[in-house]
């Protein structure tokens, strides 16, 4: 529903005015549009896309003490005090509550192509250039360094050790960004992934050589 759609948009800008940049108002918008162009010629819903792109990351559990139930249960709270139907809020909830790349150790139930649509769309604006914008804004918000020669990227077993993960935010590249494009689910986010990817692989070569004092 149309009103659904633009009562959601005023809702999440109300509750991120104050979002860390990488996480606000016009990340969730960025998301959304993606969403709708990946979702352009499939049968999914676009109801369903669109409410999960735009509440997905109200009290996002990364500022809220590492809840994970608060998003999810302050979006599907606001979703009931709209009028949106029990199903959709289940399927939107559901999305919200799982799309997170810390999620996905692990995980083997097939999702939706709602859902895949969305965590997609998610996952592509953490990569390239905005990607990279991003993940020093982040990384300024908590306060880590650029880079540190004596630790190096891990490689995480688990959704828990990586949430609990404090790594410079060059680190953050090589633990997570450059491995989204192989994790994508829909073609149409593939084939966008593909230039971003080489983007950020062209920015940390430049990097490290400018680290090194050459270039």
């Amino acid at each position: 529903m149309e009103q659904w759609i633009e009562q959601a948009k005023a809702f999440v800008s109300e509750q991120l005015r104050d979002a860390e940049p990488g996480h606000d108002f016009s990340h969730v918008m960025r998301v959304y549009q993606m969403a709708l162009i990946l979702a352009s010629g499939t049968k999914a819903s676009t109801t369903i896309i669109a409410l999960a792109a735009l509440l997905h990351d109200v009290a996002d559990a990364k500022f809220h003490g590492g809840d994970e139930d608060a998003g999810p249960e302050m979006a599907a709270q606001w979703m009931k005090d709209t009028g949106v139907d029990k199903k959709t809020i289940s399927d939107v909830t559901d999305i919200i509550r799982h799309m997170s790349f810390r999620h996905s150790f692990g995980m083997k139930q097939e999702r939706s192509i709602e859902f895949k649509i969305v965590q997609d769309a998610d996952r592509l604006d953490a990569i390239g250039a905005i990607g990279i914008a991003r993940a020093f804004s982040y990384g300024g918000h908590r306060n880590r360094p650029f880079y540190n020669e004596n630790l190096v990227p891990e490689t995480f077993s688990s959704g828990a050790e990586y949430a609990r993960s404090s790594s410079p935010t060059i680190n953050h590249f090589y633990e997570k960004l450059l491995l989204i494009k192989d994790r994508l689910h829909t073609d149409a986010a593939k084939t966008i992934a593909l230039h971003r990817h080489e983007f950020m692989q062209a920015f940390l070569k430049q990097f490290d050589a400018e680290k090194e004092g050459h270039a």
